[in-house]
């Protein structure tokens, strides 16, 4: 097997950390940019290194520039007494690309996991708590996956809020355009769990 250049190893096993970028994929991928002018090589290395800049929302959790993220600043929602708990800053972005939640968000940063050492203080539940009291929540909607530890976590959350505080989860089930027979047991059991009158 040839040996590649140090260069090229290095680039491979970098972007190889990517989700689902296997070393196959790393490869096609320093390969592409070893085309590249070398213009757009330094803009994309730039871009990358400026990651370590990159700020969390005091508030939120959410990617920012400043201290608050334009999320939190935006006074429709900053009146919302309901609040969507998510794991990851991903699944904030897809809740918020379907347009269909108005309110404020909060990024955990994970779910409750013993076994890797992740319990509460390791997430923001006493951000949580603190949000809640501040601005008077209502509701709170935990969009969190459905596994073990999310459900561990929701159960947690639900635990540690006030009792006046209504506590809602997302549906899961089946997607639109799917079809049973595709479907793992554990998505058919949460659509039959969430099931509505018609």
């Amino acid at each position: 097997m040839i040996d590649l250049p140090q260069v090229v190893k290095e680039a491979v096993s970098v972007l190889g950390k990517l989700p689902g970028v296997g070393e196959k994929s790393a490869l096609r991928m320093v390969t592409a940019m070893t085309k590249w002018r070398l213009e757009d090589l330094q803009k994309f290395s730039k871009a990358t290194g400026s990651l370590v800049n990159l700020n969390e929302c005091e508030e939120c959790g959410m990617w920012t520039d400043e201290k608050i993220c334009s999320l939190c600043l935006d006074p429709k929602r900053a009146d919302a007494n309901v609040l969507c708990v998510v794991e990851q800053v991903s699944d904030l972005l897809a809740i918020e690309k379907s347009g269909q939640f108005k309110g404020r968000f909060l990024v955990l940063g994970g779910v409750l996991n013993p076994l890797l050492g992740i319990g509460p203080d390791q997430l923001r539940i006493n951000k949580l708590l603190d949000i809640v009291g501040l601005h008077k929540t209502q509701v709170v909607v935990l969009a969190l996956n459905p596994s073990i530890e999310g459900d561990a976590t929701c159960a947690y959350i639900k635990h540690v809020l006030p009792n006046e505080i209504s506590v809602e989860r997302i549906g899961f089930g089946m997607p639109i355009g799917g079809s049973l027979e595709y479907l793992d047991p554990m998505t058919i059991g949460k659509a039959l769990e969430n099931r509505k009158s018609f």
